[in-house]
């Protein structure tokens, strides 16, 4: 479970160890908490696609909803090993806002009649570790982190973009609010003071993250 901002209550580390536990659980099996935005695509009709175009933009909302589950990683990850309270802070609200994500790629798996991945739990146990390493390192990387991957992130939807029908105006409409949600949430990690990463760990992420959306798009 996430906890507001505003919550001036110090938790030990057993208790951040369980809160973690927990929202995995609820990443995983049920529903994390959200800020209770309403789905952009909510109120849009189902356009009038394919069979062949349905399998593909199913794979593709797979692979989206593969990407939230992996954020949520990451940020609790990182909110567990920050430094700096405000840091912390930062990443617990940033992990919430992509709450919403993942539950409006689950709702539109739903009505696509496709399915979650069931490599999930491997790849939020990855990203977990990956996003507490990068707050072991130190808040400016933890943050320069979380830049870089809005960024690939950024790029992956554009690319998802292209490839989505004109006419599923609902998969566009969730895909375009992530999008923005994603560049702001990169703005906000930079101006906190977030690095620049090393070329190298850039690449090491776009392979990651290449092999996570070939995998995904079938499993």
């Amino acid at each position: 479970m996430l906890f507001p901002q505003s919550s001036h209550r110090a938790y030990s580390p057993t208790d951040r160890l369980l809160i973690n536990a927990d929202h995995a659980l609820r990443t995983l099996f049920g529903r994390s908490p959200t800020t209770e935005r309403r789905n952009p695509a909510a109120a849009l009709k189902e356009g009038e696609i394919g069979d062949d175009q349905r399998r593909l933009v199913g794979r593709l909302m797979r692979i989206n909803h593969t990407g939230e589950v992996c954020a949520q990683a990451l940020y609790q990850g990182q909110a567990l090993t920050a430094k700096l309270p405000e840091t912390r802070q930062r990443m617990e609200r940033s992990a919430q806002e992509e709450s919403d994500h993942l539950a409006w790629c689950a709702e539109r798996l739903t009505e696509l009649g496709s399915h979650q991945s069931l490599l999930n739990p491997l790849w939020y146990a990855g990203s977990f570790a990956m996003g507490a390493a990068a707050g072991l390192v130190g808040d400016r990387w933890s943050l320069g982190f979380v830049v870089e991957t809005e960024r690939q992130v950024e790029s992956h939807l554009d690319d998802h973009l292209e490839q989505i029908p004109a006419r599923d105006e609902k998969s566009r409409a969730i895909l375009e609010q992530m999008k923005a949600d994603e560049i702001r949430h990169a703005q906000i990690a930079k101006s906190a003071g977030g690095a620049d990463l090393p070329a190298p760990i850039r690449a090491a992420m776009k392979l990651t993250s290449r092999i996570m959306t070939r995998t995904v798009y079938w499993i």
